[in-house]
């Protein structure tokens, strides 16, 4: 694993209390800041600690990953609320190219598409509580899928131009992109919902790659079904290695940022795993999470600023 990292504390207004309990949580868990600076950011304050190694002479890999674990904890924790702190490992950091990955519904845009075309054939509630389960961890996705789907069954194509209409993109998402790729990065974004929605988005952003399911159309209306495979959370790591060995990118400057359970996999295989303003199970075994409601906090773990 990468043997120096870096401590990006983050929050609304940050706290002078708050960071000394971060400091002193690193100082307990035998890590030295050698460079600490400040960062002003489109809606939140940041402070970059800079480690020295957090791997000591002799350290397994096992042992390296328990204790980058713990310590991510005890942050975690000495955060109370206040703030956020995240522990990237300097080789995404560092990187001249990186490889950035995300999810779509509630992470990329604000929205849960499936949702919003349930609205249109009168299923809602029945498809808000089968997503929420699923984002939860509780049901399988593809099973989950098909029978949410299976009730739209009947709909006009042209809903799907209609809810694309009403999609609004997560505060900081065209940032994040735009700044990405104008810095040389390569960026992504894999769904479990619908190319027919993520395709023109992706267009619109510029996205490198992207790759949802495909909502099968017969005679202008919806048959409430899918074609080929369910993009699950199996399939986003796939893509995310897929993606990125072909960017010439090592997994070790690569980031998946996602919110629910389809987003785990994803998120494991990645240099860093970031939740975003995820689901309690996903939080807890993220590397790194974003609780504002805000893209650019992506921008300021990843290091990467302006040309």
């Amino acid at each position: 694993m990468p043997s120096t990292f870096t401590a990006v504390s983050y929050a609304k207004t940050l706290s002078p209390a708050a960071l000394e309990r971060v400091r002193t949580v690193l100082a307990e868990h035998g890590y030295t800041v050698t460079a600490e600076r400040s960062e002003s950011h489109p809606g939140f304050e940041a402070v970059v600690l800079e480690l020295g190694s957090l791997n000591p002479a002799g350290t397994t890999n096992a042992q390296g990953t328990a204790r980058l674990s713990r310590l991510r904890a005890a942050l975690a924790e000495a955060g109370a609320g206040e703030l956020s702190t995240a522990v990237v490992p300097d080789s995404l950091r560092h990187a001249e190219r990186k490889f950035i990955i995300m999810d779509v519904d509630s992470t990329l845009i604000q929205q849960e598409v499936i949702e919003l075309l349930a609205a249109h054939a009168g299923t809602e509630a029945e498809v808000t509580r089968v997503t929420e389960a699923a984002m939860r961890g509780e049901l399988d996705f593809a099973e989950s899928l098909h029978h949410r789907v299976a009730t739209l069954a009947g709909l006009p194509e042209s809903v799907l131009a209609e809810v694309g209409a009403t999609i609004k993109l997560s505060v900081g998402a065209e940032r994040l992109v735009a700044q990405a790729k104008a810095a040389g990065h390569v960026v992504a974004a894999v769904s479990g919902g619908f190319s027919q929605i993520l395709a023109p988005l992706a267009q619109r952003l510029g996205l490198d790659y992207s790759m949802a399911n495909d909502l099968e159309i017969v005679d202008g209306h919806l048959t409430g079904k899918v074609s080929g495979a369910v993009v699950d959370r199996a399939a986003k790591a796939v893509q995310l290695r897929l993606w990125s060995a072909e960017s010439g990118i090592a997994k070790e400057a690569t980031m998946a940022i996602g919110d629910g359970a389809n987003d785990l996999d994803m998120m494991a295989a990645a240099a860093l795993g970031v939740a975003f303003n995820a689901k309690p199970a996903v939080r807890a075994v993220a590397d790194a999470q974003i609780n504002l409601p805000n893209l650019d906090v992506a921008l300021a773990l990843a290091d990467i600023h302006e040309p």
